[in-house]
């Protein structure tokens, strides 16, 4: 861990604003903005700078030999989506699998310019029945900021407003965000 801080720190020069409680054991949370592949890079340094476990998903079919053992030690979970299961449904029921899931997301779900967010991520939350946590890569301050648990509402217009206003000012790596 003490490299990883003085890499992050020192090296990077990037600094973390909040924190994330450890009891929170189930959580969807939001990463943006999510313009470059070195977003992970930050989120791998951050993750073990705070211990803590977060996991992400992805198709089944990465977590097959030769590198599914490195997807898995990452902290991914496979997602089988045969049998018609819908994407947010088959994601949530990976929460009730686990007794500690906290997937990370971007809500983009792209790297590339978009002009409105995906909903897939608030839709998990609320079938899940977990928090949304959100955390911004302002890379113009180089500061990793998390936020406080918000759990949806049901009521996705208002709720993302309150969500979508944490990020306001955020820069990513490749500016998309005013």
């Amino acid at each position: 861990m003490r490299l990883a801080k003085f890499i992050f720190y020192t090296i990077f020069g990037w600094k973390i604003s909040g924190d994330f409680d450890p009891n929170l054991k189930k959580a969807v949370i939001i990463v943006a903005p999510h313009t470059s592949w070195v977003d992970f890079f930050i989120g791998l340094f951050v993750r073990k700078i705070l211990h803590i476990e977060i996991n992400f998903v992805g198709k089944k079919e990465l977590f097959k030999p030769p590198f599914g053992w490195i997807f898995r030690w990452l902290g991914g979970a496979p997602l089988d989506r045969s049998g018609g299961k819908n994407k947010v449904e088959a994601i949530a029921s990976v929460f009730s699998q686990k007794d500690t899931f906290r997937l990370a997301m971007a809500p983009e779900g792209t790297r590339k310019k978009v002009k409105e967010w995906r909903t897939g991520f608030y839709y998990i939350a609320l079938k899940a029945n977990v928090p949304i946590v959100p955390v911004s890569f302002d890379f113009k301050t180089k500061t990793v900021t998390l936020g406080d648990p918000f759990y949806p509402t049901g009521d996705i217009e208002k709720d993302m407003l309150i969500i979508k206003s944490f990020y306001k000012g955020v820069v990513g790596k490749v500016e998309k965000y005013t």
